[in-house]
């Protein structure tokens, strides 16, 4: 059994965000670029289950599109643990787009198991999982909180309201994870850095997917208000402040 993880090329969360050329384009310097933290759990988990013998997983490789800046973001992928990448030669414009140059890596290899994160910390869209999933013809399964292989069979936990569902299914399928797949990301050791360096990346040119939306414009948050501190001993204020300002009671 082989799994995908599809990762994506997201700055640091602690990276404070800038705009040139009039807010319409990301301003890349001084960007420390990492992998987005869902796929990151992906990837720790499918390594998870390769890790096991009686999983029957042989082989965990990751797919991403972008440009050749991406590849050391790809390199750390191999660094954790994953056998093999693919790139998508092609600046990621939307998820359309990311999803349907996915699509043809997929159909073009021979994977069981594709997985996505529930979401990118950049853009936030949770769009490519299922767009990935109807360009395929796969089955699709969101909210995976748990994925484990038991007697060949792939059987998940997904978060639904009021509780959890567990649920048996057929390979090949696209399974979309949150957080909770792995207790923390694997971390790259020295001999897997070391290793990185030679494992195959395999570059493709874009099948001319076209992008469905443009960015016209960024516009930063508004500044957060100053803090406004309270007399502990006048409660009154505080309840008017929540009530007319926060609105929350």
């Amino acid at each position: 059994m082989n799994i995908l993880v599809c990762i994506s090329h997201v700055p640091d969360t602690t990276t404070k965000v800038k705009f040139s050329e009039n807010n319409t384009k990301l301003d890349t310097a001084g960007i420390q670029w990492v992998i987005n933290p869902w796929d990151e759990l992906s990837l720790t988990r499918a390594l998870e289950l390769k890790d096991d013998a009686a999983s029957g997983v042989k082989k965990v490789s990751v797919a991403h599109v972008g440009l050749a800046n991406t590849e050391p973001t790809i390199r750390k992928a191999l660094a954790i643990g994953a056998d093999d990448a693919y790139r998508v030669n092609a600046e990621a414009f939307d998820a359309h787009q990311v999803a349907a140059e996915l699509a043809e890596v997929i159909k073009a290899g021979s994977f069981d198991i594709i997985l996505c994160g529930i979401e990118s910390s950049d853009y936030n869209g949770s769009n490519v999982g299922g767009m990935l999933a109807e360009f395929l013809g796969y089955p699709s399964v969101s909210g995976i909180s748990h994925l484990g292989i038991e007697q060949e069979k792939v059987v998940i936990t997904r978060e639904i309201d009021g509780g959890k569902q567990q649920l048996t299914l057929p390979v090949p399928f696209v399974g979309i994870v949150q957080k909770g797949i792995a207790k923390e990301p694997r971390i790259a050791a020295m001999r897997g850095i070391m290793q990185a360096r030679t494992k195959p990346i395999h570059v493709s040119e874009p099948k001319a997917a076209d992008a469905q939306t443009s960015v016209l414009n960024f516009e930063p948050p508004e500044p957060r208000a100053d803090c406004k501190f309270i007399d502990p001993e006048n409660p009154k204020e505080l309840i008017t402040l929540l009530q007319n300002e926060a609105k929350v009671i």
